[in-house]
């Protein structure tokens, strides 16, 4: 496995001062369009959980959609995407959180996943973990077991494994 984390992260673009100074970005687009990195992107998260029990993957938008579809489809699984206000047509129900520069809302259709089911959420990116603390919290009001949370990137300075305490938390690359 570490010589997939190797080429994975040598595949991750890092620009420094964005979305602003003294943040150092990873840049995901680099390894996405590359058929490769993207393989063993994909290969590698897929290994990380294709021994846990659950039923249906969740991606909260956006890039949570790029990653939880593609393994979905790789495992056989459901997909689920949690989405930002003003895009679901059916009835949902929704969770605000809290962002370093405000507020965010996700939503989740009231019959995409029923009582008793077991999910992992999958995601690009583990920052502060507040995107998927809020995907549990509401998914959680639905009677639904998360199995455990899958990042492809996780910046461990930023301390979000901590918020996420009591769940199975994985993640490919560190930094």
């Amino acid at each position: 496995m570490t010589e997939m984390v190797e080429s994975i992260k040598s595949k991750i673009r890092s620009i420094p001062d964005f979305p602003q100074e003294g943040v150092l970005f990873r840049d995901i687009t680099t390894l996405l369009k590359d058929a490769e990195g993207w393989h063993t992107a994909i290969d590698a998260m897929q290994k990380t959980v294709e021994d846990l029990e659950f039923d249906t993957i969740l991606g909260p938008e956006s890039r949570g959609f790029i990653f939880g579809a593609t393994l979905a489809y790789s495992l056989h699984k459901g997909f689920v995407p949690v989405r930002k206000p003003g895009k679901l047509p059916a009835k949902f129900i929704s969770t605000s959180y809290a962002l370093e520069y405000g507020e965010a809302e996700l939503q989740i259709h009231e019959d995409a996943l029923y009582a008793g089911q077991k999910v992992i959420i999958v995601d690009d990116l583990l920052a502060t973990g507040g995107t998927a603390q809020a995907v549990i919290r509401m998914v959680e009001s639905m009677g639904v077991e998360v199995a455990g949370v899958l990042f492809l990137i996780e910046l461990k300075d930023l301390k979000g494994r901590e918020v996420l305490q009591g769940y199975p938390v994985y993640s490919i690359v560190q930094y």
